[in-house]
């Protein structure tokens, strides 16, 4: 069935309302007499970087459907209906040859279609740099030209592309031109850009920054560096990871004291490991190991690689961090990161049926979570 209704209290009014939709579209959200105290309806998440889940490294080349469809339901009833399949830095060849394979298999189910709502693309045009590489391999990485968008563009048609790119490698300004005439999202990120950089890059059209805080060094100038550079950018959306791990609360809260509401979106940035046990996983080429804290670590080390988190507790630790309820962040993972990719969402006429029914106690505790994705009820 993709038809039917639900009454709950609206999660930025409060306020009874009922929706009601037919054939996996909202057709109405109109007032209610009453609806259960503690009983909420908000959009579905949406998650603009996951490399991951379930037990599934998308970073694999002989990944199925069967394993797609399995990643993308454990995401579903983690709140998170449509995600970005994210493929990190590789040799240029194999990273299109994996991207098809994947857009092949995702044309081929209607359900995959709805779930994966496009794709990031997150290197192999990063800083080489030690610290701000991350964990993808420098070796591998080379410079972005006008062809590598066009053949990009031609390997998963019209589908949306976010592509996180350093501005400073030689010829970025004339790629995040190219790329965005080709209808992608262009965000910086893994980069040491100088703030006249970065700002040139703005102005060749790119939008966005991948998880600031990440993919740069433990110990940063005080005086000049990455973190204040892009808090002086204007015109850059920034994307956050909030498990209270790869960013400080500290500097978790002050980001969004300067760049405010609309100019972050949160994404759990999750790999294979993230709804899954404690124990060793993949993320492409590399093994690493996820303890009971729920860090993903190279074996033996401290360095952290891709997250565990699933996106309704990054939902609630975000809440938590920032001391407010959970209804004041959700459209940080919700309707920020759909605008950024021009994906509909909301809880209006003509909307996705794509939300989630929940009950929350004090203190952002989650006590239940039902989710409906294009009007069909999701099995938890």
């Amino acid at each position: 069935m993709q038809s039917g209704q639900i009454t709950a209290r609206h999660y930025v009014t409060a306020k009874p309302v009922t929706v009601q939709w037919e054939n996996g579209i909202i057709q109405s959200v109109t007032p209610a007499a009453h609806a259960p105290e503690n009983l909420w309806v908000a959009p579905a998440l949406v998650d603009l970087q996951i490399n991951g889940f379930a037990g599934v490294d998308f970073q694999r080349d002989e990944l199925t459907e069967a394993d797609l469809l399995r990643a993308s339901r454990a995401l579903a009833a983690a709140g998170c209906t449509r995600f970005l399949l994210t493929l990190v830095t590789d040799a240029w060849p194999n990273l299109m040859a994996r991207l098809r394979h994947l857009s092949d298999l995702r044309g081929s189910s209607a359900e995959l279609q709805r779930a994966i709502a496009g794709w990031h693309v997150e290197g192999p045009f990063l800083s080489p740099e030690p610290g701000y590489c991350g964990a993808h391999n420098a070796a591998v990485m080379c410079d972005p030209k006008p062809q590598h968008m066009e053949e990009l563009r031609a390997s998963v048609g019209d589908a949306p592309v976010l592509l996180t790119i350093a501005p400073e490698r030689p010829g970025a300004m004339e790629a995040i031109a190219r790329a965005t005439a080709l209808g992608f999202k262009v965000s910086l990120g893994h980069t040491n850009a100088s703030g006249e950089t970065l700002a040139k890059a703005v102005q060749a059209g790119a939008v966005g920054f991948t998880h600031l805080g990440n993919g740069c060094p433990n110990d940063l100038n005080r005086f000049d560096n990455i973190l204040w550079r892009v808090f002086d950018t204007k015109g850059l959306t920034v994307s956050l990871i909030p498990d209270r791990i790869h960013v400080s609360p500290s500097l978790f809260r002050l980001t969004h004291k300067v760049l405010g509401n609309d100019a972050m979106y949160y994404t759990t940035d999750a790999m294979s490991a993230a709804g899954a046990p404690p124990g060793r996983y993949s993320l492409g080429a590399l093994e690493l190991e996820v303890g009971e804290d729920r860090v993903v670590r190279y074996p033996g080390k401290p360095n952290f690689a891709g997250s565990a988190l699933r996106p309704i507790d990054g939902i609630l630790l975000a809440a938590r961090t920032l001391g407010c309820d959970w209804r004041e962040v959700w459209d940080r993972f919700s309707g920020n990161p759909a605008r950024l990719m021009n994906l509909p969402s909301g809880l209006q006429r003509g909307m996705p049926a794509d939300f989630c029914l929940l009950e929350v106690a004090e203190s952002n505790q989650l006590q239940s979570m039902k989710v409906i994705s294009r009007g069909q009820w999701q099995l938890s």
